[in-house]
């Protein structure tokens, strides 16, 4: 069974080459050319491309393109300059989700803790809009501070750096102004 399956499989991956020859008694044939095969007929002379005149409609579509062609550079200007923002916040949303996802232990409670101190920071800040912007983010600062401790003396550091900082240049400012308004 095996040769008889090998045989004719294994002739069919020799290559052969195969030459044709006329008969030798055979009479001598006129030959035609590509013009007499050919089903349609080749034109004589050269053909000229003629563009047909623009009508009404496409007339006026090119003017309202050229007319909005302003505000469309302008959109895709405020496009390129918005796209990655938007990237970056989406970006943002997206480790945020997977932060929440993969919370560490004992971070909700944290977070709990840290809400409900900002909650009560507003319940004693009725009746003055400077407390209301006050109060909450001390009392959330505070419950932040108990947990993560090293985290707020870093930021009670650089906060007061910038407040000093803005504080010196208000007081150059201020005495800038009283300089110049008594000098004159």
């Amino acid at each position: 069974v095996i040769q008889r399956c090998v045989g004719p499989a294994s002739l069919s991956l020799l290559t052969f080459r195969v030459y044709a020859a006329p008969k030798k008694d055979s009479p001598h044939k006129n030959y035609m050319t590509v013009d007499e095969l050919s089903l349609y007929s080749v034109p004589e002379g050269q053909s000229k491309y003629v563009e047909e005149p623009r009508t009404q409609l496409e007339e006026n579509f090119s003017q309202l393109r050229h007319h909005c062609e302003p505000y469309t550079s302008w959109c895709q200007e405020i496009y390129s300059h918005t796209k990655p923002k938007v990237d970056r916040f989406v970006q943002w949303g997206v480790d945020n989700y997977e932060y929440l996802q993969n919370a560490p232990p004992g971070f909700f409670p944290r977070l709990g803790v840290i809400g409900f101190a900002g909650f009560v920071g507003l319940l004693f800040a009725r009746g003055s809009k400077l407390k209301k912007l006050v109060y909450p983010p001390f009392f959330m600062g505070l419950g932040a501070s108990v947990y993560y401790p090293q985290q707020a003396i870093t930021f009670a550091q650089v906060t007061g750096e910038k407040l000093y900082d803005w504080g010196l240049q208000g007081y150059i400012i201020a005495e800038d102004l009283w300089k110049q308004h008594f000098q004159k």
